[in-house]
C-alpha cells in the first residue's frame, strides 16, 4: 500500500513539473471613496500572471509585480504591499491623505498598468508593461517597461546578455540612429537637441523582442524631452540576428 502511495506521489509531482509554462491575464481595480463628479482617482492594473511550473513562475511574477510596485508605489508602508490588492489600496489611500492635506490641490490621481506577453519562444519570454500615471503636475507620465525571462529558469535576462558582442551592436545601432534622426556622423549625438547623458550614444533601458523584429525603445526623457517624445528603432530579425545570443 505505501508503495502504490509513493507510485501516485511521483505520478502527480511528475504531471505538475512537465505542464507547459502559461500565462493568464488577471485585473486589479480600485476607486477612491472621496465624492467626486470628474477625474475621479483610480487605479487598474491588468497584468500577465505566470502559471503552471511553480518556480519559474513564482520567479516571473516576483520581477513583474516589483517592476509595477516600483511604477505606482508613492509613499508609505513598502513591506505592507506585497501583491496587487495591496498596492492597489495603497496608490487611492496616498490620493486620499493627500487631498485631506490639500484637497484644492489634488484631484485626477490615475494609474493604468497594461501587461501582455510582447514575445515568447523556447529561449526567451518578453513582457511588455503599458504605463500611465498621473499624480499631479502638468502632465501624467506614459511609458513602456520591457521584461525578458529565461523561460526554463524563470530568470532575468539583463539587456547586457543579449548580445554576443555589445560594443559591436551599440556601433551598429548608433549608425542607424543617426540615420533615422539625421545626425550627421561627424556631429555630436546630441547636436539636434537630443539628451543623451554623457553626450555618448547608449543603448535604451527597454529592448523588446517582437514579432516584426528588435525593438530599441526609448521613452520620453531617456534620449530627449517630454515635447519631443520617446525615439525608437526596430530591426528585422535577418538584421541583427548576428548580434544577439537568442534567436
Amino acid at each position: 500500500m505505501k508503495q502504490y502511495s509513493f507510485l501516485v506521489f511521483l505520478l502527480v509531482l511528475f504531471s505538475s513539473c512537465s505542464k507547459d509554462l502559461s500565462f493568464e491575464n488577471e485585473t486589479f481595480e480600485k476607486k477612491s471613496d472621496v465624492p467626486c463628479k470628474s477625474e475621479c482617482p483610480e487605479i487598474s492594473i491588468d497584468i500577465p500572471i505566470a502559471k503552471n511550473k511553480k518556480i519559474v513562475a513564482d520567479s516571473i511574477n516576483k520581477t513583474v509585480f516589483l517592476v509595477v510596485k516600483e511604477i505606482v508605489f508613492f509613499e508609505g508602508d513598502s513591506l505592507k504591499v506585497n501583491d496587487y490588492n495591496s498596492l492597489a489600496t495603497s496608490f487611492i489611500s496616498s490620493y486620499e491623505e493627500m487631498h485631506t492635506k490639500f484637497p484644492e490641490e489634488t484631484f485626477g490621481w490615475e494609474a493604468k498598468i497594461k501587461g501582455n506577453i510582447e514575445f515568447e519562444s523556447n529561449q526567451i519570454i518578453n513582457i511588455k508593461i503599458d504605463h500611465y500615471t498621473f499624480t499631479g503636475g502638468a502632465h501624467g507620465y506614459q511609458g513602456y517597461r520591457s521584461l525578458l525571462f529565461n523561460p526554463a529558469t524563470g530568470k532575468t535576462i539583463l539587456n547586457n546578455q543579449l548580445f554576443k558582442n555589445e560594443k559591436e551592436f551599440l556601433a551598429f545601432a548608433e549608425k542607424e540612429f543617426r540615420t533615422k534622426y539625421h545626425i550627421p556622423a561627424s556631429s555630436n549625438i546630441n547636436a539636434t537637441g537630443l539628451m543623451f547623458e554623457n553626450d555618448k550614444f547608449q543603448l535604451p533601458q527597454n529592448i523588446f523582442y517582437t514579432q516584426e523584429g528588435l525593438l530599441l525603445y526609448y521613452n520620453s526623457y531617456e534620449a530627449a524631452s517630454y515635447a519631443d517624445g520617446p525615439k525608437k528603432l526596430l530591426f528585422p530579425y535577418d538584421q541583427v540576428n548576428k548580434y544577439l545570443k537568442f534567436k
